[in-house]
């Protein structure tokens, strides 16, 4: 998903919810920053590394093929943008090591995603924000992994979208190109992925890449053969599963803001979405790269107010001007809390599944983490640990 879902939407959804116009503003604020908060924002800034929620292209290519960077791009992908879907699923006859990347495939409605929603409860609105982007990604994103994977991520060469005509859709092949400074064109069918790879642990082959930004376009529909789907087809329809994910995100965010309302899997706020069901799926529908403007209007006719335009500024300026002892109460070192706490739910997961593709993590949570300074400490004892094992 892009800044029109994860912001404005977003935005829309807490005011839908209930949420104040400024409570809504800082909740979709935190839900775009996942999708900024980079290793280099994070070093400019003298803020700890290790709450990184992307990555940058030359972050990205600057990594290597080596366990520990494969094990850092894990940590981050599959916390924040690919929640993995089931941890424990079974596969006959296939190595370990396939199956460990088999079970980070993300997917809607898993016992991990209720432990993320019920990980923002009582913390800040930028704990929630974060909650909320990784609550939308498992539809945008589902059906593929965030860990380098070849034998799990590629699309191949059958790859087709299904565009509107008249009542119905006609098939037309997608042509790809590796040009990143080539612009999608929806018109003509032509779109943007990552080069084909053969190396199984490229950063090419890492989420939907070989799929360009198709899942990331709320009106694409298309058809293709998953890597790991034994040419079993997928068909994905954007506009129903970003429809989804709003009405899930307004249940979401009603749960977090009632005590003794806990967030339940496949539970949807139908009923609070439909009198503005038309205008939704007029947005989501329209064939357009970016649609911020029409959600930016939609959310401005909500609530009366505007919607200012997404920035990171305001969130380094504020963490760099405060003094080191309460850089814990900016908005930046809220979100940094709530990304480390999340990181490290998810990475301890993966651990205890058997698998060593996100490393061995410390958990935060039951160590009594409180903040910055605590998990620099947390982590430090954890570097003495594995040195005496």
């Amino acid at each position: 998903m892009q800044v029109d879902f994860h912001y404005y939407a977003t935005y829309c959804a807490a005011f839908i919810a209930g949420w104040s116009h400024e409570e809504s503003l800082s909740i979709a604020d935190s839900a775009q920053f996942v999708d900024c908060c980079s290793r280099t924002l994070l070093d400019k800034v003298g803020a700890p590394t290790a709450a990184a929620t992307t990555q940058l292209q030359l972050e990205l290519m600057e990594s290597g093929a080596d366990p520990l960077s494969l094990q850092n791009i894990t940590r981050i992908w599959a916390s924040f943008h690919f929640l993995p879907a089931n941890l424990f699923a079974e596969r006959k006859k296939c190595s370990k090591q396939y199956l460990n990347k088999y079970r980070l495939i993300c997917n809607v409605n898993s016992t991990l995603l209720a432990d993320t929603v019920e990980l923002a409860r009582g913390r800040s609105l930028e704990a929630v924000g974060v909650a909320m982007h990784i609550l939308a990604d498992t539809w945008a994103h589902r059906y593929f992994a965030g860990t380098p994977s070849l034998v799990i991520n590629n699309t191949g060469l059958d790859f087709y979208e299904l565009v509107p005509d008249g009542e119905g859709f006609r098939e037309r092949p997608v042509h790809f190109n590796n040009n990143p400074a080539s612009p999608d064109d929806p018109e003509k069918g032509l779109y943007t992925n990552s080069l084909y790879q053969w190396d199984e642990n490229s950063v090419m082959n890492l989420g939907h890449g070989r799929a360009g930004h198709l899942p990331d376009y709320s009106y694409a529909r298309y058809r293709y053969l998953p890597a790991w789907g034994e040419y079993r087809e997928i068909v994905k329809d954007n506009p129903s599963d970003y429809m989804y994910a709003f009405r899930q995100m307004v249940y979401a965010l009603k749960c977090l803001r009632k005590k003794g309302i806990f967030f339940e899997t496949d539970v949807y706020d139908t009923e609070a979405v439909r009198p503005y069901e038309d205008r939704i799926r007029e947005i989501l529908e329209k064939r357009q790269l970016i649609a911020s403007q029409d959600w930016k209007a939609f959310g401005e006719s909500l609530s009366g107010q505007p919607i200012p335009d997404f920035t990171t500024e305001t969130w380094t300026r504020e963490y760099s001007e405060a003094s080191k002892e309460n850089r814990d109460d900016t908005r930046l070192g809220r979100f940094i809390l709530a990304a480390l706490a999340q990181k490290s739910m998810v990475t301890n997961r993966i651990f205890k599944s058997g698998s060593l593709l996100a490393g061995i993590s410390v958990n935060i949570e039951e160590k009594g983490f409180k903040g910055v300074q605590v998990y620099r400490k947390l982590l430090k004892l954890k570097q003495e640990e594995d040195v005496h094992d």
